[in-house]
C-alpha cells in the first residue's frame, strides 16, 4: 500500500525520499502539532511548510523578510503549478486588493507576507475571512534580541500567534540558532501556550561536510584582493561578504579593474535594485556578487562554488549562515575568511551603535519630545543624521536603532509621509519611565552578549583543531572524533591554486588535469582540455594559468585520463565532483583507479611528432558529447528560454541520474528522482528524445 506522504512528495515535488528531518517535521504538523525547525541552509526547510500546506484544507501564510525571496519561491510554485502569491510593498493598490480577495475566497495555498504587513488592517480584515490552515515563520531567528540578524517587526507575531485558535498549526523554521536562541523563539511565539500542545523541537544537524572552512591571515588589502582573484579564478561562482557598504564598492571596483564582471549588493539599495541584482546574479549573468549581510536570504542558487568574507563577521551564527550559502548542490565549495585583526573594530563599532549607553537612550528621546512639541501637528520629520546632530550623539546608526526600540515599547509612532523618505514621528503626552527603563537595561545584556559572540568568533579563528567541529559544538552538536578532510588545520593547504605535490609523479599531473578542468567553468570539452594543457588553445583560453603545463603530452592521454577521471567519479561531464576538488586541492585520501589501467595514462609521455600532412591526436579527437552534456545543455537551453534560472528545470543530481539509467519510456523515467507529474508533463517527451537520440 503507497504511503499518501510519499506520493504527494512525488506528485508536487518530483522527489523520491525526504531529505533528513523533513518527513518528521511534515508528519508532526499534519498531526497537528506544532513545531520549531532547526535545518541547515540547502536542506530544504521550505518543503516543511510546502508540502503539509498541500495537504491540509485552507490556506497557509508565510512570514518571509526579504521580498525577493517571496518571489522566487512563488515563481517556484507556480511552475509547479501550485496556487500561490504574495504581499508586499512592490504590488499596486489594485494589485493588493485583487490579492486580498484570492485569499478570501481560499483560492492560495501559500500566502506569502513580509511580518510587518500584520500592521496592515486591510491585510488583517482579510485574514479574518480567510479560513486558515497555519502560520509559518521562515527566518526564525529574526525574533531573537539574541539572535545575530535581530529585526523588531518579528516580535509582533507573538500577538498575532495569541489571535489565532489553537486549530491553526504554527510552524517556525530557521538554518542557525543556539539554544538561547531557540528558547527565545519558543518564548516569542507563544509555542506550547495558551492551551496549544507542547510544541516538538526538531534540529536535524549543522553538519556540511561538502564545505572547506579556511581561515587566512592578511595584512593588507593587496593580499585580500591577491587571495580572492586565485579563488574566482579557481571556482569561478560565489559570494564575497564585506562588513560595509563602502567597502563592497570598493571591492567591486577592484575586481572590475581586474577583468571580474562583479554585481555589487546591500540593504540601502532600493528594492527593485536589490532584486534586480539577486535575479542577475540567480541567472547566472555575473559569476559573483560583492555584498554585505544583507545579501543571502532566499538565494537558492545550488551552484554557488565559493563565499569569501573580506572582512571578519560579527558572529558565528551569521558566518555559518553565509557560507552555508555555497555548495547547495551538496558539491565542494570552497569558504575562506581574510583575517586581519583591525577589521574586528568595525565589528566592535556596529556593536557600539546598535547597543547605546543609557544617557544616549534618554537624550534622544528628550531631543524627540522636544521637536515634536515645537513641530505643527504635534509631529517631526527628521532624517537620522539630523536627529543625532540634535541630540548631540555621534552615530546615526545608533538613532535608528533606538527609535525601533521606542516604537516597540510604544514610546513613539512613526507615519509615512508622501514625498518624504523619512518617517513622521509623534510621541505620547505622558513619557513613559518605566519603558525607558527597560530599554536600557535590555541594551546592557544585548551588549555583553554581542560581544561574547564576537569573542567566539574570535576564538574560531585561533582554533588549533578541526574548524568543523568547533562550529558543531558551538550550536550544540556532537561530532565525529575523527579529523575532517575540509578544513585547513586538519588538513592544511599552504597556497593557494593548491600546489601540486610531488608524492607521485601521475597524480602530480592528474592534478594539472583536473585544475585545467575546473578553471574552465563547464566550458569546452576534453580535447579542449588536452590543447590548453599542451599550450595550443585558442587565444581565449591562454590566461588560464594551467595553459602549457604539461606540453610534451600526448593529446590522446590526457582526453583518456580525463575520461578514466570520469569513470573514477571524479569529472562529471566539465566539472570536479567532491571527489575531484578533493583530489586536486590534496585532501582526503582519494586514489584513481581506472587512471591508472589505462595504457596511455600510466605516465603522459611525450607525445610522438606526427608525419608531414598527418592530423594530430587533437585534430583527430573531434569533440564528442556524451548524454550528461547534451542533458545539461538542454535545460541550459530551456532555461533560457523560459527565463528562469537552470536549475528550476531540473536539478543538476536529476539530470546526472537519467544520463546513467537511460529511461527510454515514461514510467521509466517517472522513477527518477526530481521527476514529478509536472515536469514530467512539461518534460518528459523531450528528455526522452535525448536518451533516444544518444542511443
Amino acid at each position: 500500500m503507497s504511503d499518501p506522504l510519499a506520493e504527494a512528495l512525488r506528485r508536487w515535488f518530483g522527489f523520491g525520499a525526504f531529505r533528513p528531518g523533513q518527513e518528521r517535521v511534515v508528519r508532526a504538523v499534519l498531526d497537528g502539532r506544532d513545531a520549531l525547525v532547526v535545518m541547515p541552509t540547502g536542506s530544504g526547510k521550505s518543503l516543511c511548510f510546502q508540502l503539509p500546506a498541500l495537504m491540509m484544507g485552507g490556506t497557509t501564510v508565510v512570514v518571509s523578510p526579504l521580498i525577493a525571496l517571496m518571489k522566487d519561491q512563488v515563481d517556484a510554485l507556480a511552475a509547479r503549478r501550485i496556487p500561490a502569491t504574495f504581499l508586499n510593498s512592490t504590488l499596486s493598490s489594485d494589485e493588493t486588493a485583487q490579492r486580498l480577495a484570492q485569499l478570501r475566497m481560499g483560492h492560495c495555498k501559500l500566502v506569502y507576507v513580509a511580518p510587518e504587513r500584520f500592521r496592515n488592517p486591510r491585510f488583517l480584515d482579510a485574514l479574518r475571512e480567510t479560513p486558515l490552515a497555519m502560520l509559518a515563520i521562515d527566518e526564525a531567528h529574526c525574533i531573537s534580541a539574541w539572535g545575530h540578524d535581530f529585526r523588531p517587526d518579528y516580535l509582533h507575531l507573538g500577538e498575532v500567534v495569541a489571535a489565532l485558535p489553537p486549530t491553526v498549526r504554527l510552524l517556525a523554521v530557521t538554518a542557525t540558532a543556539t539554544d538561547a536562541v531557540r528558547r527565545d523563539i519558543l518564548e516569542h511565539l507563544r509555542l506550547g501556550q495558551g492551551g496549544r500542545a507542547e510544541p516538538e523541537v526538531i534540529v536535524t544537524g549543522f553538519e556540511r561536510p561538502n564545505l572547506a572552512l579556511n581561515v587566512t591571515r592578511v595584512r593588507t588589502h593587496a593580499e585580500k584582493l591577491e587571495r580572492l582573484l586565485q579563488i574566482i579564478e579557481f571556482f569561478r561562482s560565489g559570494i564575497v561578504y564585506c562588513a560595509t557598504r563602502r567597502m563592497v564598492e570598493r571591492v567591486q571596483g577592484l575586481l572590475a579593474e581586474h577583468g571580474v564582471r562583479a554585481l555589487a549588493y546591500n540593504g540601502a539599495m532600493g528594492d527593485g535594485e536589490r532584486t534586480r541584482v539577486q535575479d542577475a546574479f540567480m541567472h547566472g549573468e555575473a559569476p559573483v556578487v560583492v555584498a554585505t549581510n544583507a545579501f543571502g536570504m532566499g538565494v537558492d542558487r545550488p551552484d554557488i562554488r565559493f563565499v569569501v568574507h573580506w572582512d571578519v563577521p560579527g558572529s558565528l551564527e551569521a558566518y555559518y549562515q553565509e557560507v552555508g550559502r555555497a555548495g547547495r548542490d551538496g558539491a565542494y565549495a570552497w569558504c575562506e575568511l581574510f583575517f586581519n585583526y583591525a577589521d574586528v573594530r568595525t565589528q566592535e563599532f556596529f556593536i557600539e551603535s546598535a547597543n547605546p549607553p543609557a544617557e544616549h537612550v534618554y537624550e534622544l528621546y528628550a531631543a524627540i519630545r522636544n521637536a515634536c512639541a515645537q513641530g505643527e501637528g504635534g509631529e517631526a520629520t527628521m532624517s537620522p543624521e539630523a536627529w543625532a546632530e540634535r541630540a548631540g550623539l555621534k552615530s546615526p546608526l545608533a538613532v535608528r536603532s533606538l527609535i525601533a526600540l521606542f516604537e516597540r515599547n510604544g514610546l513613539l509612532r512613526r507615519t509615512r509621509r508622501v514625498g518624504s523618505p523619512w518617517s513622521a514621528i509623534t510621541v505620547p503626552p505622558e513619557s513613559d519611565t518605566p519603558a525607558l527603563r527597560r530599554i536600557c537595561d535590555g541594551l546592557t545584556r544585548k551588549d555583553a552578549a554581542d560581544r561574547e559572540r564576537l569573542r567566539d568568533l574570535l576564538d574560531y579563528v585561533d582554533a588549533r583543531g578541526c574548524r568543523h567541529r568547533f562550529l558543531l559544538a558551538y550550536f550544540g552538536e556532537s561530532a565525529p572524533a575523527r579529523p575532517c578532510t575540509k578544513c585547513d588545520v586538519c588538513h592544511p593547504v599552504n597556497a593557494f591554486p593548491p600546489r601540486l605535490l610531488p608524492d607521485d609523479a601521475r597524480l602530480t599531473d592528474l592534478r594539472k588535469v583536473l585544475s585545467c578542468v575546473a578553471r574552465m567553468h563547464g566550458r569546452g570539452d576534453y580535447p579542449l582540455v588536452a590543447a590548453i594543457l599542451r599550450g595550443e588553445a585558442p587565444e581565449a583560453w591562454r590566461a588560464l594559468t594551467t595553459f602549457g603545463l604539461l606540453p610534451e603530452a600526448p593529446p590522446r592521454a590526457i582526453v583518456e585520463t580525463c575520461e578514466a577521471l570520469e569513470m573514477d567519479g571524479y569529472l562529471a561531464g566539465m566539472r570536479l565532483t567532491p571527489a575531484g576538488y578533493d583530489l586536486v586541492l590534496g585532501r582526503g585520501e582519494t586514489r584513481p583507479i581506472a587512471v591508472f589501467h589505462i595504457g596511455r595514462t600510466h605516465a603522459l609521455s611525450p607525445a610522438p611528432r606526427p608525419e608531414p600532412g598527418e592530423q594530430t591526436p587533437t585534430e583527430r579527437n573531434a569533440p564528442a558529447t556524451g548524454l550528461a552534456a547534451a542533458l545539461r545543455a538542454w535545460a541550459r537551453q530551456e532555461a533560457a528560454r523560459r527565463q528562469v534560472p537552470a536549475f528550476m528545470i531540473l536539478h543538476s543530481r536529476t539530470l546526472a541520474a537519467i544520463a546513467r539509467k537511460r529511461p527510454t519510456t515514461f514510467d521509466e523515467l517517472a522513477l527518477i528522482p526530481g521527476m514529478g507529474e509536472v515536469k514530467l508533463a512539461k518534460y518528459g517527451e523531450a528528455l526522452l528524445g535525448l536518451v533516444q537520440a544518444y542511443h
